[in-house]
């Protein structure tokens, strides 16, 4: 555990009202918290002098329970013996005696800039099962003054393809109120509202300052906000709805609540970002990947060629990769003998996966392959998970007619909730990446169980007075009060089988896909090591997503496939290429078939990434100094690292015909220092600019053609 600036006090004798209080501080945020008789409570987060909020409410526990069908009411007593709190953690422990429980709400300052996390534990400590209703990660109702101008900002998932609008910041007037959802499928039903980033924060002022929360946890959550005349309430955690939620725990288990994190910032919502952005890769993200100073990775994907992938076709990719100066070869959809049979297609692989590993590490590159490692199907040969077979058919959502067939790639989810179901996956993975030799393996499709229908799982029954199981794309998905539970276990499950990969195969990348941006979260970035972004992958649609997604994660983490796209010039064919390059690049399309001056321009843009792009993605803050791309007007993207005194603008001009210039403002630099601007496709001469000059007029950058693009790099002059 990292040591960290954390400072705590401990008003015993001066609280005359309370058993303890504490307070935690990193460097941007100062969280006090109280344990009262009944209950604990926050009683203030603050950023800077002008950046206070003062909590109005206490803590709302869990009341009742239900043990062998019938409620009891619990009681919490603070059990100051057991509670404690040092220099990294504050726990403070309250017990039940009937129903014997043990309730152990705590913060953690896990490093010594960004958020502070919370989780809220709640132990059984009877002899007998016993089922408990929702316990929110954190419920809370900061004083305001009625005069003041709020604004709430929020960020969309990409999930199939980014919205017209994707990152909201909008007025959060008396009266106002919002509900934000998330989870592992995002897929909206008509006139409902999109699936966000499980976060959202506050600004006030001049909204240069406020205070944000978020979920680390992929399952179905929500959180709300509601504003009245004199206070801003509202809740984070798991969703409630379809419910009534309640989950099950055994003698001795333990339920934890979603961890959330809180945090105050002063600087904007970029300025909020840039202690975000590292905070995730620091706290969550896998430090073995980031080790690697060839992360992030660049990618030559096979599903430019669809299910139609061999080992003629992987071979030549893997030559050309090589050639092009890549760093892994992507093996995606079509390698296998059939959904739930992960094993390589005879016809197309007659010599198997391992053979294609062992090329692409010949050639220097990493292998890794596309699979939906908990689809069910049909299949028969030795290997298939075949859920006409008992065992497997209770481990699926829901029964399926007599005549169902799968999809090309999508089947019946199983329920790794279930510990055989879970135990045969984590089996199968290891299987996967042992025979064919991986360096990387993709999960796409629906690897967590939206519903469930079955009995004998540990989740709750579902109510089947209630219930719906709807088809799509060839599957069964369920809908009832039980969907939560169903999830929350499934979620943990996953988790579970993630980091056994990366303990057994510390090497080994995990890519989330699921459908394309459906898990762009905080609990996989803390079990993956990159995110798919949008499942779709035009040069609007990837700048898009990307736009919406650093706001909040890694821009290293987040990758973009690029699709082929009309590219009758050679700067249509750099706008289409460095749209998917601000972050993890992916390329999906047959670069064989390009032009040699499109090669060759290829090329250089992989060599420009490697040498200088690269290590600004990783580390640089970022800072989003245009509107979101429409893809008509211009856009841009700012790095700039100020521990090297270097940047660089990714500049883009839309299809409007009559806009060949636009004024970039930068952030970042320092204004009484001066900055050598270069123009990497020589687009205006190179020159010295002061950064007031940057900061104040900005950086001109002027295109001839539309949909075009250029890379102006930006380095400090010594004195």
């Amino acid at each position: 555990m990292r040591r960290i600036a954390l400072a705590l006090v401990l008003g015993l004798s001066e609280c005359a009202f309370c058993q303890m209080a504490a307070s935690i501080r990193t460097e941007q945020t100062t969280l006090e918290v109280r344990a009262d008789a009944a209950g604990p409570r926050v009683l203030r987060l603050s950023g800077s002098a002008a950046n206070i909020w003062t909590s109005a409410v206490p803590e709302t526990l869990i009341d009742s329970a239900e043990i062998e069908g019938r409620s009891s009411s619990v009681k919490w007593t603070f059990n100051r013996g057991a509670s404690h709190a040092d220099n990294q953690d504050v726990a403070f422990v309250y017990d039940s005696a009937s129903p014997r429980l043990r309730l152990t709400w705590e913060w953690k300052a896990p490093a010594p800039t960004g958020p502070i996390e919370h989780t809220i534990h709640i132990e059984n400590r009877e002899s007998r099962p016993l089922w408990i209703p929702l316990q929110d990660s954190f419920r809370f109702g900061w004083q305001v003054d009625p005069k003041a101008a709020l604004e709430e900002f929020y960020v969309e998932k990409g999930a199939d393809k980014p919205s017209p609008e994707g990152t909201h910041r909008v007025p959060f007037a008396a009266g106002s109120r919002w509900n934000g959802t998330s989870s592992t499928y995002a897929h909206p039903g008509p006139g409902e509202a999109r699936e966000i980033i499980p976060f959202f924060a506050v600004l006030t002022g001049e909204g240069t300052q406020g205070w944000y929360a978020g979920l680390e946890f992929s399952g179905r959550v929500r959180l709300t906000l509601a504003r009245d005349a004199t206070s801003l309430r509202g809740s984070v955690g798991l969703n409630p709805d379809p419910g009534p939620f309640r989950t099950r725990l055994m003698p001795g288990e333990r339920f934890d609540t979603p961890t959330v994190f809180v945090g105050a910032f002063d600087r904007g919502t970029d300025g909020m970002g840039n202690v975000l952005r590292p905070w995730v890769r620091r706290v969550l993200g896998n430090p073995r990947a980031w080790q690697n100073p060839n992360y992030p990775l660049l990618v030559n994907n096979s599903w430019g060629s669809g299910m139609q992938v061999n080992d003629a076709l992987a071979r030549r990719m893997i030559g050309d990769s090589a050639d092009l100066g890549l760093d892994m070869f992507h093996m995606d959809a079509g390698w296998f003998r059939g959904v739930g049979d992960w094993y390589p297609d005879p016809a197309k692989f007659p010599h198997g996966l391992a053979v294609i590993a062992d090329e692409a590490h010949r050639h220097g590159l990493k292998f890794g392959i596309w699979v939906d490692w908990t689809q069910a199907a049909v299949g028969t040969a030795a290997g298939s998970l075949n859920l006409r077979e008992p065992k497997v058919h209770d481990w699926t959502v829901a029964d399926v007619p007599p005549d169902w067939k799968p999809g090309e790639f999508k089947g019946q989810t199983i329920d790794i909730g279930k510990p055989a179901a879970h135990s045969y996956a984590q089996s199968e993975v290891y299987r996967i990446v042992d025979d064919y030799h991986l360096d990387m393996l993709e999960h796409d499709g629906y690897l967590v169980a939206k519903g469930c229908v079955r009995e004998d799982h540990p989740h709750s029954p579902p109510d089947r007075a209630h219930m719906s199981i709807v088809k799509s794309d060839g599957a069964y998905f369920v809908e009832s009060s039980n969907s939560t539970d169903v999830s929350y276990h499934a979620v943990r499950a996953y988790y579970q089988i993630h980091s056994s990969l990366r303990k057994r195969y510390p090497g080994l990348l995990l890519e989330v896909c699921n459908d394309g941006g459906r898990m762009v979260d905080f609990g996989s970035a803390a079990h993956g090591d990159y995110f798919s972004i949008t499942d779709a992958y035009d040069p609007l649609s990837n700048r898009r997503a990307f736009y919406d997604a650093s706001q909040l994660l890694p821009a290293a983490m987040l990758e973009d496939y690029v699709e082929k796209w009309p590219a009758p010039r050679i700067e249509n064919f750099l706008y289409m290429l460095r749209s998917g390059m601000m972050g993890w690049l992916t390329i999906m399309q047959d670069t064989n078939a390009w032009s040699e001056q499109q090669r060759a321009a290829a090329k250089e843009e992989i060599r420009v990434y490697k040498a200088e792009l690269r290590p600004l993605i990783r580390d640089a803050d970022l800072f989003h100094i245009s509107p979101r791309p429409d893809g008509v007007h211009w856009d841009g993207i700012e790095y700039f690292d100020p521990r090297r005194g270097k940047g660089v603008v990714y500049a883009f001009r839309g299809s409007a015909e009559n806009e060949s210039e636009h004024t970039f403002v930068l952030q970042g630099v320092v204004r009484g220092k001066h900055y050598r601007i270069r123009f990497h496709d020589h687009s205006a001469p190179d020159g010295t600019v002061s950064g007031r000059e940057l900061l104040e007029r900005g950086l001109t950058v002027k295109l001839g053609v539309p949909n075009s693009s250029e890379l102006v790099f930006i380095a400090e002059e010594g004195p």
